[in-house]
């Protein structure tokens, strides 16, 4: 008598059709992975971690938190204004940042440029509102920032990861960066003069694959996005 728990068992040849085809289709996959990985059809900037939060008193004596510029992509840069010239020419390139923005199509979202000083005791905001004249700031866009020496190194040795100590001449001794961070706050690109070459034509690139990534990463294309930042298609 026959097991009423089992059926008819398909066909030999049959069984060994639907075999072929499943390992054709995991063939498939993964050549269509590696040439994904490999072709990098889409680029993307990597998403490195949160921002730090912040709240400092801007050039005109007004608050600057990070919560204003949410929304905003942001370039930020860390310096004093008593940094002796040309002191790694950081505001030469946000001014160059600022100046070419005009030739980036990034739809809606605006851009910010953020220069952070670590010196408080003497970067009041009257001379950093001095200071940014003389870079040729546009302060709608460029904005000159400081704020309690302890939070300052939370927010700028620990949140952005950059460091700075006071020299035994009276100074600092640092690391000419600059950290990029979208509109969510979550920091996407690191630049050390040390270690990648912070210039402006690669500063306004990147800030093209954030617009592109944000206006095309929708509906069924958000699948690849999310694949290039899986198989780390990241741009140079």
């Amino acid at each position: 008598m026959a097991d009423p728990g089992t059926g008819p068992r398909p066909p030999k040849r049959l069984r060994f059709r639907w075999w072929w085809l499943g390992l054709a289709a995991a063939l498939l996959l993964v050549v269509a992975v590696f040439a994904f990985a490999t072709l990098q059809p889409i680029q993307v900037l990597p998403r490195i971690r949160l921002a730090p939060g912040f709240s400092l008193i801007d050039q005109n004596g007004e608050q600057l938190t990070n919560e204003d510029l949410r929304g905003s992509f942001v370039l930020y840069n860390f310096t004093y204004t008593d940094c002796e010239p040309p002191c790694h020419n950081l505001d030469a390139t946000m001014r160059e940042v600022q100046d070419r923005l005009v030739e980036l199509d990034l739809g809606d979202v605006p851009v910010q440029l953020v220069t952070i000083s670590f010196d408080p005791e003497n970067d009041t905001p009257e001379v950093l509102r001095a200071h940014a004249r003389s870079a040729g700031a546009d302060p709608a866009t460029w904005r000159f920032a400081t704020g309690d020496p302890t939070r300052l190194k939370s927010i700028i040795g620990s949140g952005f990861e950059v460091y700075y100590e006071p020299d035994e001449a009276g100074g600092f001794r640092f690391d000419p960066a600059f950290v990029l961070v979208d509109g969510w706050g979550i920091i996407r690109g690191e630049y050390h003069y040390q270690s990648l070459a912070g210039n402006a034509d690669r500063f306004l690139r990147h800030l093209s694959v954030l617009a592109e990534e944000l206006a095309k990463s929708k509906g069924a294309a958000k699948v690849a996005y999310e694949a290039a930042h899986l198989f780390l298609c990241y741009a140079d």
